[in-house]
């Protein structure tokens, strides 16, 4: 993604983990099969916590963000490829997400933000490209990004803080990627099947082989939250394949952020 071949892109910090977006009975990442499902029916209620650009700082875009008339058909999840640390804080959160927008500004060009949220590894959700928030609590319309070569007109892209090649998410950051995943399929209507990795449809190593691992059970998760059953948002092998095959570029993209923009 955005900084994605390996990838470019009020005190609550105190207690990161009692955050609402944390399941009760916190999950095990320690192996995939050990994160719970939420009972049958509907448990996915409120909007997620999510921070907007004017609360992070964010600089203006450099022209008009550009609002698409047509809604999302999927979601498409990164990881920022930057390090695993161990700050869970609100103001780590708004470095990096000031981080992510210098990068993709002023070294890649772009208007704004590549990425439409952010999910830090203390859980914090940030807006990444203006208007990305309004448009999501609309529910019909989305902004273009520059998340994901070929799929930046027709999803929703969400960078996670870390590098996930051969680390899990800390569970307070999976379970507010889930939330985060169920309220963007409730507002426009996605089912929890329609959850992709960046190296679906991208020449990358993106979101890293441990997160990639642990998508389908994300789509699991969020499908529990929405309360819709499991089996129906199964996603075929056969097309996964098929797309895996034929629907990435030959060319890779940068995941990282440059020395000196995080401290």
């Amino acid at each position: 993604m955005t900084f994605s071949a390996l990838h470019q892109p009020a005190a609550r910090a105190a207690a990161p983990y009692t955050r609402r977006s944390v399941l009760t009975g916190a999950f095990a990442l320690t192996a995939a099969a050990a994160l719970p499902l939420a009972a049958a029916g509907r448990a996915y209620a409120a909007a997620p916590d999510i921070i907007g650009c004017a609360a992070w700082g964010a600089r203006a875009a450099s022209e008009p963000v550009v609002v698409l008339a047509n809604g999302p058909e999927r979601i498409i999840v990164h990881h920022t490829a930057t390090a695993n640390v161990t700050d869970y804080s609100e103001q780590r959160a708004v470095a990096l997400a000031r981080a992510i927008q210098t990068y993709h500004m002023d070294a890649q060009g772009w208007i704004d933000t590549g990425q439409h949220f952010t999910v830090s590894r203390g859980a914090f959700v940030l807006e990444g490209r203006h208007n990305s928030l309004a448009e999501l609590r609309a529910g019909t319309r989305q902004v273009r990004a520059a998340h994901c070569v070929g799929q930046n007109t027709v999803s929703i892209g969400i960078e996670n803080e870390g590098t996930y090649t051969s680390q899990d998410p800390p569970a307070a950051q999976y379970a507010a990627l889930a939330d985060l995943c169920a309220h963007i399929c409730d507002q426009y209507g996605l089912p929890a099947s329609e959850i992709y990795g960046h190296r679906d449809f991208n020449a990358t190593s993106c979101p890293g082989d441990r997160l990639y691992a642990l998508l389908p059970t994300l789509r699991k998760d969020v499908a529990a939250r929405l309360g819709t059953s499991a089996s129906q948002e199964e996603v075929d092998p056969i097309e996964d394949l098929v797309r895996q095959a034929t629907g990435r570029p030959a060319s890779e993209y940068a995941e990282y952020l440059p020395a000196g923009l995080l401290p």
